[in-house]
């Protein structure tokens, strides 16, 4: 565990070292703070959970970006051998290069706190509804970055990656919008496998075990496949 946290350290200086995190941070706050604002004057009412929504939507386009460069930069800067055949283990180089991308997810979230603390000091907040909303979007985002790892694990091109990724996590997300069209047994099927399923309980200040062990299993899942698809390309 102690090797992973070096590499996730590592990860998270390699984010903020380069000027697309930067770029990416500014231009995701912007937003956030325009819609937060349109979204209070619209609604009138001390709550996030529209605010909720829209980052829940907003982070399927963004954590993609993040991901996409994770396996494909050491395999294209030829350094993926030396760290997979180091005394460092591949669940370490997994488990690092994961936490590294979700410590900076989450330190774009906890940019976003301002919202709930400025809502609070004019009128009482619902605080468990605000921790509900947030756990929500955090586990969201853990998926996601799970999944991008995945993708960027089986292929060279951080393109190819990226647009992997969005493929995944789109089907994930918005399949439900097609959920009409299929009969009541695969419609069920579906509305457990959606993202937007499960989000929407946090976004209503409802967290239920079923939703958290969604997208703990999915993340677990995304982590297994990664290992062995990195154990696999040390014998290509």
């Amino acid at each position: 565990m102690k090797t992973a946290w070096i590499i996730a350290r590592k990860e998270l200086g390699t984010y903020f070292k380069s000027p697309i995190a930067y770029i990416i941070l500014t231009i995701t706050i912007s937003i956030f703070n325009i819609f937060f604002f349109v979204l209070l004057e619209q609604n009138r009412e001390a709550s996030l959970r529209d605010m909720f929504k829209l980052m829940e939507f907003m982070f399927v386009f963004i954590v993609p970006l993040l991901t996409m460069r994770l396996f494909c930069e050491e395999k294209r800067l030829g350094t993926i051998e030396f760290l997979m055949t180091s005394p460092t283990s591949n669940e370490s180089i997994v488990l690092g290069k994961y936490l590294g991308s979700l410590l900076f997810f989450t330190s774009l979230i906890l940019l976003t706190g301002t919202y709930y603390f400025i809502l609070e000091y004019f009128v009482k907040m619902d605080r468990w509804a605000a921790f509900a909303g947030y756990l929500g979007i955090w586990l969201e985002g853990g998926l996601f970055i799970s999944i991008g790892l995945l993708m960027s694990s089986l292929t060279k091109n951080q393109i190819i990656a990226g647009i992997s990724s969005y493929a995944v996590i789109l089907m994930l997300y918005f399949s439900i919008s097609f959920i009409k069209y299929f009969d009541s047994h695969t419609q069920e099927i579906i509305k457990q496998a959606s993202v937007w399923s499960h989000t929407e309980n946090f976004a209503a200040g409802l967290i239920t075990s079923a939703d958290f062990i969604y997208f703990l299993s999915g993340i677990l899942f995304c982590l297994i496949l990664t290992r062995l698809t990195i154990d696999n390309s040390i014998w290509k």
